[in-house]
């Protein structure tokens, strides 16, 4: 995983209070739910490719968008990870491969596809269901 600025911050939608709409929301076959929040032009990234995404993450309880925990986008330096080798949580992975080049996702990632029961630090508790805000930018 690295990080480089490679584009300009973009500006996040969704914000902490936020009450989300699920039934509005696509279910993938693995349990992810997502929004498209502006379409992509490009193509789909395949598995083994280095993708570059912003991402803004929050925790969500009955709907609404909780704590922040972690953004690229706060940072001001974009992400970069091997997609579908396991260096992500399960749930980007799953999402970003179907993702096209240019677009942005509002994710909704299910405990079992997230961190699970050992949870990640003081930020994300055991069990957490958590919210994230992706915009892929490109992949080589």
């Amino acid at each position: 995983m690295h990080a480089k600025q490679i584009k300009g911050s973009t500006v996040t939608q969704t914000k902490t209070g936020q009450s989300l709409d699920l039934d509005t929301f696509t279910k993938h076959p693995s349990g992810v739910l997502y929004k498209i929040l502006k379409p992509g032009t490009g193509t789909k990234p395949y598995a083994g490719e280095t993708v570059t995404v912003d991402y803004t993450g929050w925790l969500i309880n009955n709907n609404i968008v909780g704590k922040k925990f972690d953004s690229s986008v706060d940072r001001g330096q974009n992400f970069e990870f091997l997609l579908g080798q396991g260096h992500v949580i399960k749930g980007w992975d799953h999402s970003v491969a179907h993702m096209k080049i240019g677009e942005k996702r509002l994710v909704v990632i299910p405990a079992e596809l997230g961190y699970g029961a050992r949870g990640a630090g003081a930020s994300i508790p055991p069990n957490a269901t958590l919210v994230f805000e992706i915009d892929l930018y490109g992949a080589r």
